[in-house]
């Protein structure tokens, strides 16, 4: 195919790709991709203090080993992801996957905190692997397949992070910290091996170079943003370092989007951003990434506290993360079907649906969570709500860009889920921190104003999603407002 007909090409999503390739296994290969990226997201939280202990490093210390992970994905994934759009969507994810097989091998092999921390940032670049794979499903895969598929892997970002979760007990308790690499490395090595051998390379490109200019004030922004985030609960939200961080992301963000509005070939085109399936998309996703690790957060403390308390459950860290198991399943069963509602009517039904879910799941134990009953019923709700809402907002934004843009604007949208996560961690962590008895034991309304947080958090996606398109657009090159 020549370089003319290839660059710049848009195909609307109800035609049939070249088929040039399995679509199952190029589905199974990207599924692995980002199931190992969301499960190395996640799979370190429980055993911090394991890995701190033995490492012989603190608290704040070793919570760089979550935030070096965070700050690497969030810079670099409108990176990759924009190259993508100009080299090659393939080509791309073989270069992030193999950053991901290093970063992985080198935090196995790790000798002490600041190689770990070192091998946490060279993971964080596989952020990239989601706008890179959902690229690649609506270049290859015939039209009929495209929304479920991208259900499927939208929904393994959220599967990955409660299998984290839930597997870091276990190997922790049964093995070591550092199988918390190994494990992971295989899911790598088979996805890097199967984009080498058995995927084509997506013939859609946008040629041109990379805005280093819009690069460097975004990752001004994005550090200052989510380190202020990350370590505002060991600095103190009122201090000089905290505000001054927070001040200058924001300062940074409303630059790169005057650079972005200048510059010829931005690195993520913000006039997208007035496409109301695009902005809508954003901040469901912002929001389901704060519910998601709020839950995460909230639900294995309440379960490992002490029964004698009166409201703690006395389980273990390997049975607390059990119970994330009715999410993570409802998840696998509702990401795919959100593909088909979106087939038949759109991506606002799913995701409308998906944040009533997931706010009933927080308001059920914000009144009651004293049985686990209470707790598993949240769960599904949970777990039912991000299947389906998480689709959903990756499918609104495909039908509202240019194919040329794909990338730029899923990695807008992944960001915007990372630094939700972020946000969210972050201010349960310290809800709870505040909310503590002198010997620093959570107290029962550290939950109950977690979970009313989540809650009210929560209607704010319900809020984008009435807002969001009433129906799909009949192009994927229709990008009117």
């Amino acid at each position: 195919m020549s370089v003319s007909t290839e660059v710049g090409s848009r195909r609307p999503l109800g035609e049939e790709a070249p088929r040039r390739g399995n679509s199952a296994l190029i589905t199974f290969y990207l599924a692995l991709g980002g199931l190992s990226f969301a499960v190395l997201q996640s799979l370190v939280a429980p055993a911090l203090s394991t890995i701190g202990k033995d490492l012989g490093a603190s608290t704040g210390d070793v919570s760089w080993i979550l935030t070096a992970y965070l700050l690497s994905a969030s810079v670099l994934t409108p990176i990759f992801a924009r190259l993508g759009d100009m080299l090659g969507k393939r080509r791309i994810l073989i270069v992030v996957l193999s950053i991901l097989l290093i970063g992985t091998l080198l935090a196995a092999l790790a000798p002490n905190l600041g190689v770990l921390v070192a091998a946490r940032a060279l993971q964080g670049a596989a952020g990239a692997v989601m706008p890179l794979s959902i690229g690649i499903v609506r270049d290859e895969l015939p039209g009929e397949k495209v929304s479920v598929t991208i259900g499927l892997l939208s929904a393994i970002f959220g599967i990955g992070a409660g299998v984290g979760i839930l597997a870091a007990g276990p190997i922790v308790e049964n093995l070591d910290w550092h199988w918390l690499f190994w494990l992971p490395l295989a899911l790598i090595v088979i996805a890097l091996l199967g984009t080498i051998f058995g995927m084509p390379e997506s013939p859609i490109r946008t040629p041109g170079r990379l805005d280093l200019v819009g690069t460097a004030v975004l990752t001004v922004s994005l550090v200052s943003l989510l380190l202020a985030i990350s370590e505002g609960q060991n600095w103190g939200w009122g201090s000089l370092k905290t505000l001054g961080l927070l001040t200058l992301g924001a300062a940074a963000l409303v630059g790169f989007v005057l650079v972005e509005l200048r510059v010829k070939e931005p690195l993520i085109d913000v006039r997208l951003f007035k496409i109301r399936g695009v902005w809508t998309a954003h901040i469901v996703a912002l929001v389901f990434g704060f519910a998601m690790f709020g839950t995460f957060v909230l639900v294995p403390t309440l379960l490992q506290l002490p029964a004698a308390v009166g409201y703690g459950f006395g389980k273990s860290v390997s049975e607390a993360g059990l119970f994330l198991l009715p999410t993570v399943l409802m998840m696998v069963v509702l990401g795919p079907v959100a593909g088909l509602m979106i087939r038949k009517s759109g991506p606002k039904t799913p995701m409308l649906i998906g944040a009533l879910f997931v706010t009933a799941a927080f308001i059920l134990p914000a009144v009651a969570h004293g049985q686990l009953w209470q707790i598993v019923l949240s769960g599904l709700l949970t777990g039912a709500g991000i299947g389906l809402a998480l689709a959903a907002t990756s499918n609104a934004i495909i039908e509202s860009v240019p194919a040329t843009q794909t990338g730029e604007a899923i990695s807008a949208n992944t960001i915007a889920r990372t630094i939700g996560s972020s946000i969210g961690t972050a201010v349960i962590a310290s809800l709870i921190s505040s909310n503590s008895t002198a010997q620093g034991l959570p107290m029962d309304d550290a939950f109950t104003i977690g979970f009313w947080t989540c809650a009210a958090v929560g209607a704010l996606a319900i809020i984008g999603a009435v807002l969001a398109p009433a129906r799909r657009r009949s192009s994927a090159g229709d990008t009117r407002p």
